[in-house]
């Protein structure tokens, strides 16, 4: 979900959805660097293309052009390797750069931003979203670390509400947090809905309009001046 909170994105760092166990070193040569990136950029193609429970260690390799050997020697199992696909890919689907926020004093100009931003790199990654849904569902411990970088966000929200409450930009009877709870799950789940979700008969939505009203709704539901 898109932060509001622009001094909130440096600092610590959000919680990973990546189970450390999973996940290996590097490999020290360059050969092998590049050799485990090939297997993850496979992973990830057959991870979206079958979905999380279908794909296969030898669709992988196939993918990679690779011995099932040369898979054993970076990854032991499926879970390994969609550990590395999801470490690779986190920080662009959840964590868009601030780089991308103009640096205004408007709170209206920064939340569209902000919002454009997210949206952009839920869109760029739809596939993997879609997939991450349903690992959620069929593995607990992976389910709690994607609960918890969503309330990571939910709160870093909080901060920016209450700070726009402080320079008298939102409404000050607003509870932050559940302000912050509702107005976040409403672009994530648009966002899903639009993006990730498959299916025929859908019109497509202009993305410029999807940027404009989950901003908007945002606005007005803070009561930003002139936009409530």
């Amino acid at each position: 979900m898109a932060s509001i909170a622009s001094d909130d994105w440096e600092g610590s760092p959000l919680p990973s959805m990546v189970n450390p166990a999973l996940l290996r070193d590097t490999p020290a040569t360059e050969r092998g660097a590049r050799r485990r990136s090939e297997l993850v950029a496979a992973a990830r193609k057959v991870f979206e293309r079958s979905g999380y429970l279908d794909a296969r260690l030898t669709d992988i390799t196939k993918e990679a052009k690779c011995s099932t050997g040369s898979f054993y020697t970076y990854f032991k199992n499926k879970e390994e390797v969609f550990a590395a696909v999801l470490e690779v890919a986190q920080q662009d689907m959840l964590h868009p750069g601030m780089d991308r926020v103009p640096d205004s004093d408007d709170p209206y100009a920064v939340l569209e931003a902000s919002n454009r931003a997210y949206l952009e790199a839920y869109r760029r990654n739809a596939k993997l979203m879609a997939l991450l849904e349903q690992v959620a569902n069929v593995d607990p411990t992976f389910r709690e670390l994607r609960r918890r970088r969503g309330e990571a966000f939910i709160h870093r929200n909080a901060r920016g509400i209450a700070d726009l409450q402080k320079r008298g930009y939102a409404d000050p009877d607003l509870d932050p947090m559940l302000a912050s709870r509702a107005l976040s799950s409403m672009v994530s789940r648009v966002a899903f809905s639009l993006f990730a979700r498959s299916g025929s008969g859908r019109e497509p939505v202009d993305f410029e309009q999807v940027v404009f009203t989950v901003t908007r709704i945002w606005a007005n539901g803070l009561r930003f001046p002139g936009h409530a």
